[in-house]
């Protein structure tokens, strides 16, 4: 067999990894949409909308330089911390419902982090650049690196460009789920929602922290993939 080439079957089992990481992908977004869909429907007693909610919740926090937008979509929502703006979607802004008013509860919840200055949420910000770069750069550079003469270093920088993106998953993760605990802890205490309420805006939140599990889990899926088809290879 030629230096640097290495012949692949037709039927690669790796690709089984990358099927569980779909799958599971696939289900905590269907959990997500069929929850949510489900408490949308259910008004809450406040009759607060998501954009009230979110500013009696920032308020009470001290937080009054945080501006509350309207941005389109659906289930676009989220914390600008480098403008200082909480967007909420279509489906959030103007809805009373139990399921809007924890949706802009959670995005609250990053507001806090960042005026606390929370440390998982720093060093996920901090990793936005360089994870961002590595998802996009990892493939391309292996590629590269199997095209002229199965390069080693640069199959190994590839791995450890896509594995930056994996520690950002990682990363995210207690950031997101401290965002749900606080926000349930915050409507809770301002009497935003009722008895019920909050555990039905719980099980909003555990649905939506959901895709983060699935998000992480498809990503480190694909890292061992890497590591099956590459890692421990003599190339030199």
């Amino acid at each position: 067999m030629p230096y640097g080439y290495y012949y692949y079957p037709m039927f690669d089992p790796t690709y089984i990894l990358v099927l569980i990481g779909v799958i599971i992908s696939l289900w905590a977004s269907a959990k997500v949409k069929t929850t949510y869909a489900k408490y949308s429907r259910v008004r809450s007693m406040s009759g607060m909308t998501g954009a009230q909610a979110a500013e009696r919740i920032l308020h009470s926090a001290g937080i009054y330089d945080v501006r509350i937008e309207h941005v389109a979509g659906n289930l676009t929502d989220h914390y600008d911390p480098r403008s200082r703006v909480l967007r909420l979607s279509d489906a959030v802004y103007g809805s009373a419902s139990v399921a809007a008013i924890g949706v802009a509860a959670h995005e609250c919840g990053h507001a806090v982090q960042d005026q606390k200055d929370y440390a998982p949420l720093r060093i996920r910000n901090s990793l936005v650049p360089v994870a961002n770069f590595g998802t996009m750069a990892a493939w391309p550079i292996i590629i590269i690196g199997l095209i002229f003469g199965s390069s080693s270093f640069l199959i190994n920088l590839g791995i450890l460009l896509f594995s930056l993106g994996v520690l950002f998953q990682l990363v995210t993760l207690p950031v997101e789920f401290d965002a749900s605990n606080r926000a349930v802890q915050m409507l809770g205490n301002q009497g935003i929602l009722y008895g019920d309420e909050v555990v039905q805006t719980r099980k909003v939140l555990n649905a939506a922290a959901m895709t983060y599990v699935a998000a992480a889990a498809a990503s480190i899926l694909s890292l061992l993939r890497l590591l099956i088809l590459f890692g421990g290879r003599d190339r030199d």
